[in-house]
């Protein structure tokens, strides 16, 4: 073995080697320059020293050497990789790590003596462990060529302060979602990246850059996508070309301004086309979904007993039906270009995390399955009965435009897996980007109502009404009748128990005096009836919610982004679940595949986290998770392990064979196969 240079470890993609400046120790020496280089082949990393949202920076636990009292392990600085939206920090192709080594008796012989522990990453990720040692005897000498690798892996060592930067500001936003930063330069800048450190397993999303001053000045805004604790502890090591510098910035109680505003570049009109016809598609598959056709069948059923007065009567009605849903999905995109104005992260389906709105869709549904049911009848005064009837058949399209607003509003927690790209795209976008796909989204929706309008004969095709339609009302009554228990279902883990029952007893107490309201004086019906709407309505507001979240099952653990490092660091694989109550796809998801058969054994395992994130009340934590992956619906499931430190995103209906395949990528068993 040479004094200056250890053997070569050659494990899988990399290799190791230890070296030191010196080749003796001499007299009165206290001290030693040494290094650890890193070769990795083409397409491999490793990691900083704070890793990025996920990764495991390298390690060394020098127990084996002799005459060693300390070792100080510097780091080069980083680089910047990007995958499956996650920010990563380390290093490609070779680094060498300068250590800084003091010894416990000047001029006495040394063995240093290390074991490396380090994850490698390509496709998949590679958990490496080895040993490297070399003796360095009593005499004088230095070896040249390991002399320069060291001093040049210095010189990738940022400078404290140094590199021409100083005079740093660091502002954190109330929420602690948003790190703003400003730093000075003596020397321009060409083409700087920022690397914050703010406190152990806090993950950044990718930096806002922007210089002014002669480009002089660098200002950052950082998104902050999970925090595990609230230090303030702040260090910012900043790149350009070949200086780099970490800097401890003070603190300001006032967001520096950027020194520019960047308007957001829009997308080609052949992309939004494209996206728009996504949206169309998917927004005729929701037809099907079992929300949305209880109502289109409603809306079959009362054209047929109205297809006496003609098909321009029936075309009418679909006609206003279409008009119902798009004027929904227009009021959508509007109150979600509002929101996003007004700074706010928005998603499709947050309206079910809204008690006020669950409320309202309650009543209306529970009033709807009643009439059906024939609970109580509907029935105008005479003089408005008269007036419509001199109207010439024009009355009906008022409730014809309840229908079509009603299918749309039933069919956000059944969206599509189509949905996903074309909603994700618009809220990523521009007000028109929004504007554009909602409304192919609500187009795609009213095709059947569409369809009619065009062909109106094809009602008369159906079977003519008779006693048959008794038993049809009975049916969508019933759909009707679970779908507002479903809704209570959800409007309990929104607004907690207390609501639940309040308005589930409001709801009947309802029913019973409308059932009642032929024996009762008219007003008193009607006031009784509103009486109890408004008062229903009121109870989100007036009752205090329940803190606690909705039950998770005992194999699930809540969602913490930044615990999913931690555990992928101690070799776990971590399965990120976000659902919601509300979400009827994430419950087909749980029932058909993450419930059952191997996946269950699998999500079992001792080595396996399940974490779950309930989404059904808000929750900014998961919103910028979400957002982070370019996702902005549910469900969305994410696997993560030391095979998979990145992260593999499942598609939005979930397979056993998928599930188990990014579970078997992630875990660290196929890491004999490489």
């Amino acid at each position: 073995m040479q004094a200056a240079t250890s053997e070569t470890v050659s494990s899988g993609p990399i290799d190791a080697q230890l070296f030191v400046a010196e080749d003796g120790i001499a007299p009165d020496a206290s001290t030693l320059s040494a290094a650890l280089r890193i070769d990795l082949q083409d397409g491999w990393k490793t990691y900083w020293r704070s890793p990025g949202e996920v990764g495991i920076p390298p390690t060394v636990t020098w127990e084996a050497s002799q005459n060693v009292a300390e070792v100080e392990f510097l780091w080069p600085a980083p680089q910047r990789f990007r995958a499956f939206g996650i920010e990563n920090f380390g290093y490609k192709d070779e680094v060498a790590f300068p250590l800084r080594i003091s010894l416990q008796e000047p001029g006495v012989p040394t063995r240093l003596a290390g074991t490396v522990d380090l994850l490698v990453c390509s496709d998949i990720c590679v958990p490496e462990s080895f040993d490297l040692a070399l003796d360095i005897p009593a005499g004088t000498g230095i070896d040249r060529v390991s002399a320069e690798l060291i001093a040049a892996a210095g010189n990738r060592v940022p400078d404290a302060g140094g590199a021409g930067m100083g005079d740093a500001q660091a502002f954190l936003d109330a929420d602690g979602q948003t790190l703003i930063v400003q730093i000075q330069s003596e020397i321009p800048f060409r083409t700087p990246d920022v690397f914050a450190e703010l406190g152990s397993f806090t993950a950044f999303g990718a930096p806002d850059i922007r210089l002014g001053d002669g480009d002089r000045t660098i200002w950052a805004s950082v998104p902050i996508l999970a925090r595990q604790d609230d230090v303030r502890d702040i260090a910012l090591t900043v790149t350009d070309g070949d200086r780099a510098s970490t800097i401890v910035p003070d603190w300001t109680e006032r967001a520096p301004p950027p020194p520019f505003t960047i308007a957001t570049a829009a997308p080609g009109i052949g992309t939004l086309a494209w996206i728009a016809l996504v949206a169309l598609l998917g927004g005729a598959i929701l037809n099907v979904m079992p929300c949305v056709l209880p109502v289109l069948s409603i809306k079959v059923a009362s054209a047929m007993q109205a297809r006496a007065r003609g098909e321009d009567h029936v075309r009418r009605g679909f006609l206003v039906s279409a008009s119902g849903v798009l004027a929904f999905m227009w009021l959508l995109a509007a109150a979600l270009i509002a929101l996003k104005a007004a700074g706010y992260a928005v998603g499709w389906g947050l309206q079910f995390q809204n008690p006020v709105f669950l409320v309202a869709m309650i009543v209306v549904l529970v009033l709807f399955a009643a009439n059906l049911f024939g609970v109580f009848e509907i029935s105008l005064p005479q003089s408005w009965m008269t007036r419509l009837a001199r109207e010439e058949g024009r009355s009906g399209h008022a409730g014809d435009f309840a229908t079509g607003a009603f299918a749309a509003i039933l069919a956000t927690p059944c969206s599509a897996p189509l949905l996903g790209t074309a909603v994700a795209f618009s809220l990523a976008g521009r007000a028109l980007d929004v504007f554009v796909v909602f409304t192919a989204l609500g187009v795609g929706l009213a095709l059947p109502h569409l369809a009619l309008a065009a062909r109106p004969g094809l009602v008369r095709r159906l079977p003519k009404p008779g006693p048959w339609m008794i038993g049809l009302k009975a049916v969508l009554g019933s759909l009707l009748a679970l779908t507002a228990a479903w809704l209570l279902w959800v409007l309990s883990s929104v607004a907690g128990v207390s609501t639940f029952r309040i308005v589930a007893g409001a709801s009947v107490l309802l029913l019973v005096v409308l059932a009642l309201s032929s024996r009762l004086p008219r007003n008193l019906a009607v006031g009784a009836a509103l009486t109890l709407v408004a008062g229903t309505l009121a109870v989100p507001v007036l009752v205090p919610q329940d803190t606690a979240q909705a039950s998770i099952a005992t194999n699930w653990v809540p969602f913490d982004r930044a615990e999913i490092p931690v555990h992928v660091s101690q070799g776990h694989v971590v399965f990120v679940d976000v659902t919601a109550d509300w979400c009827l796809t994430c419950k087909a998801n749980k029932a058909l595949v993450l419930d059952r058969g191997a996946v269950a054994g699998a999500l079992a395992r001792q080595d396996v986290i399940a974490m779950q994130a309930d989404w059904t009340r808000p929750d900014p934590a998961i919103g910028r998770y979400l957002e982070a992956n370019g996702r902005y619906g549910i469900p969305f499931d994410a696997v993560y392990g030391p095979g998979a430190p990145e992260g593999i995103a499942l598609p939005e209906l979930l397979t056993e064979a998928a599930v188990m395949k990014a579970l078997d990528t992630a875990s660290d068993r196929v890491v004999a196969e490489h």
